[in-house]
């Protein structure tokens, strides 16, 4: 997403300059072409030459270098985007009066290419009454803010005014202006993780999914600009991306009912979670003693939600199964792609090593209804969800 994209970072004097070394690195790891322009009072908290070696770039300070100089206005049309992260008080300032006395404000004025300002300051600051004029006045430049984080302060206070973090500040860059349009604004909801199918109130019925695929799965759609609900059972997993709604869910039940409910406003249902095919009969309502020399339980089947939502899906919804097998597996792919209406099932074996519970790598095969197969090579969890959007997109834009 950000592959061949010409992003100018700008450091001002803040403690929060060092965030800027890993903003670098996650741009330039993405493929970007990352300058660096920097104020001179940025120089007491970050050195250059670690910015230069990870943006393989020479870092600019002054205007003038020994007999060289620094060309601002083709700076500023070189960029695709220019980020200002660490945004100090001082020059935030600067920036909503006009002020021009070193080479990043020169950058700033000359730039022809949206501006993206990320703000850094203790709380006190922050909350000034003239810092909020000065946000006012930059806003209505045309300028994009992203919004401070509450955390521990540099003063060793817990507030208001951290900078946002570089993953964040990445992500705000993908989705604010190099995402492709395709799935912008698109309703899609993701199941993930296992479901927990109680016999008593201290044990249930589980598999060993740990809901990384599914996760991964709603990131990427989170990235290209869909709005993401994802139905997430029992996982440890975080989810950083704030913006995802979760519904967390324990049982097979639970997870049916609000694909139910979420599906009808849908554009697309991604079904990744390893729902349980059984449940018990019963719930003992106390814990059951160990008395006998043999326990058996009674189990009932479990609703079966990707053909629930392929029995109501409509025309304009598309519908993607997963198929986790230990045998068969084209076979028992195919009869699930038919047999629950979906437009596409991703199939993944157990036999495949690196594949499956518990790993960050999985190695899939994806089929469509029209008879199309793509096979893809064991790769990360995150790669493989960039796969399985990737078709999904070509699909619908087919």
């Amino acid at each position: 997403m950000l592959e061949g994209k010409k992003i100018i970072i700008g450091i001002t004097g803040s403690i929060a300059a060092y965030k800027s070394i890993l903003l670098v690195r996650l741009l330039v790891k993405a493929g970007a072409e990352v300058r660096v322009i920097m104020t001179p009072a940025a120089k007491d908290f970050v050195s250059p030459l670690t910015l230069s070696t990870l943006s393989k770039n020479k870092v600019l300070i002054d205007l003038f270098d020994e007999d060289s100089w620094a060309n601002h206005v083709m700076l500023g049309r070189w960029a695709d985007v220019m980020v200002i992260a660490p945004l100090s008080c001082n020059t935030l300032a600067k920036i909503a009066n006009g002020f021009c006395d070193n080479l990043l404000l020169a950058v700033y004025l000359s730039a022809l290419c949206p501006i993206v300002l990320a703000p850094a300051m203790d709380e006190d600051m922050w909350k000034h009454p003239s810092t909020k004029i000065n946000i006012d006045k930059v806003l209505s430049y045309g300028n994009k803010l992203i919004p401070v984080e509450n955390g521990e302060l540099a003063s060793g206070l817990v507030g208001e005014g951290r900078m946002a973090e570089p993953e964040a500040i990445v992500q705000f860059l993908e989705r604010g202006f190099f995402l492709p349009e395709l799935l912008k604004g698109k309703k899609v909801l993701v199941t993930a993780g296992p479901t927990y199918e109680a016999i008593d109130p201290v044990r249930f019925v589980g598999n060993h999914s740990s809901g990384k695929m599914g996760i991964e799965i709603a990131k990427e759609l989170f990235k290209r600009g869909a709005q993401v609900t994802l139905v997430l059972g029992p996982s440890n997993q975080i989810i950083t991306e704030k913006q995802i709604s979760v519904v967390r869910v324990t049982g097979a039940e639970e997870m049916y009912q609000a694909c139910i409910n979420v599906f009808p406003s849908s554009d697309m249902a991604i079904m990744s979670a390893a729902v349980a095919d059984y449940t018990p009969v019963s719930v003992n309502e106390e814990k059951i003693k160990k008395k006998a020399d043999s326990w058996t339980l009674e189990f009932k089947k479990t609703k079966d939600i990707l053909q629930a939502l392929g029995q109501q899906k409509k025309e304009s919804q598309f519908l993607v199964g997963f198929a986790l097998e230990t045998n068969n597996e084209r076979e028992y792919a195919l009869s699930k792609l038919k047999g629950k209406n979906a437009d596409m099932i991703v199939m993944n074996s157990l036999r495949d090593e690196g594949a499956g519970f518990g790993y960050d790598t999985n190695k899939i095969t994806i089929f469509d209804r029209k008879g199309n197969e793509y096979a893809f090579g064991t790769k990360s969890k995150s790669a493989v969800a960039k796969d399985i959007v990737d078709t999904i997109t070509n699909l619908l834009n087919a």
